[in-house]
């Protein structure tokens, strides 16, 4: 999918912003390439796309020209079509969603400024040198932090006490490879043994062999999920929270939208704060500044969102220390 947005403030409205904000802050037009691994129709995407345009508003950018790329898949060749097709408009600014996405734009520029929004493992895939000292022509903001794995395994332990099995799956296309599961996997590994979980991860290629790994681990008593933030687990949230109810498994997630649309309990970075800071960024970068001089930034806001409704159709009782921890609660 393809899409062009140009950003105005014209006539009476621009009369509205205060005259620091309202005023373009240069004499002419930026271009922001928009690399986005979801469909165009996902509202959790224009969400955090509205979120970035408005603060770029806020600082004064009223003119502005993105051009967006949109895939659902993980199809190597689309990303990377797509990545070519951005680089090749030469934009001032590159937005990358996610490590998948960061990657094919790495591949095609080593030039114009990228930013990324939600990378959970940026060293580890080599995108940047460190957190302070980037290097390079990438920056921007992490998802989580590598002790988040465990995290998610205690907070199932404690909705769901009875769980003694554990699945894990992800896809390595579209993390990039093994490194960047292992990110999350070898904190949860840790927090397994002392909670004594037994914790396996299952690569899956594709919505088939997510629901045969879902079943397989069905087979045994006992069993919750955790569902780690990466695109291919995302592009299938349905699926997913329908497996889950449909074989009674207690599920940990790591983004809200879950939880809105049905799953147990999530906990995980605010994502829109994300798009906000990046949108600051790109102001920074805008007025001169460069990716290598701008820190990698970890996630300022989390959020732990707990589905009533859902716990009490698996059966648990929410221990009420976990919902006095809650940021809401859905009902």
């Amino acid at each position: 999918m393809r899409r062009r947005e140009f950003l105005g403030v014209l006539g009476s409205a621009a009369a509205a912003w205060p005259l620091a904000a309202g005023a373009q802050q240069s004499g002419r037009i930026r271009r922001i390439g928009v690399l986005m691994a979801a469909a165009e129709s996902d509202r959790q995407v224009q969400s955090r796309l509205a979120v970035f345009r408005g603060e770029l508003q806020k600082l004064g950018w009223t003119d502005i020209i993105m051009e967006t790329r949109y895939f659902a898949s993980s199809d190597a060749e689309t990303v990377q079509r797509y990545a070519k097709e951005l680089v090749a408009l030469q934009p001032d600014l590159l937005l990358s969603q996610n490590t998948n996405t960061t990657d094919a734009l790495l591949q095609q520029t080593r030039v114009i400024p990228i930013i990324f929004a939600i990378v959970s493992d940026p060293i580890g895939n080599g995108f940047v040198a460190s957190f302070p000292r980037p290097g390079g022509n990438v920056t921007g903001f992490t998802i989580s932090e590598p002790t988040m794995g465990g995290k998610w395994l205690e907070l199932l332990k404690e909705i769901a006490p009875s769980v003694t099995r554990v699945l894990v799956p992800y896809n390595s296309a579209t993390l990039s490879g093994l490194p960047s599961a292992e990110y999350y996997l070898s904190s949860l590994r840790t927090t397994a043994s002392f909670l004594k979980i037994d914790a396996r991860a299952a690569f899956v290629r594709d919505a088939s062999e997510l629901e045969s790994a879902v079943v397989e681990h069905a087979r045994a008593p006992l069993g919750g999920l955790v569902v780690i933030p990466e695109a291919f687990l995302t592009a299938h949230t349905l699926e997913i929270i329908s497996l889950a109810d449909r074989y009674h498994l207690p599920t940990v997630y790591s983004l809200r939208h879950f939880i809105e649309l049905g799953g147990l309990l999530s906990y995980g970075n605010v994502i829109l704060d994300n798009f906000r800071r990046a949108a600051i960024y790109a102001d920074r970068i805008f007025k001169g500044a460069k990716p290598s001089e701008l820190p990698v930034e970890a996630p300022e806001k989390f959020e732990l969102v707990i589905n009533l409704k859902t716990a009490k159709a698996l059966g648990l009782t929410v221990p009420p220390t976990l919902l006095g921890r809650a940021d809401e609660v859905i009902e």
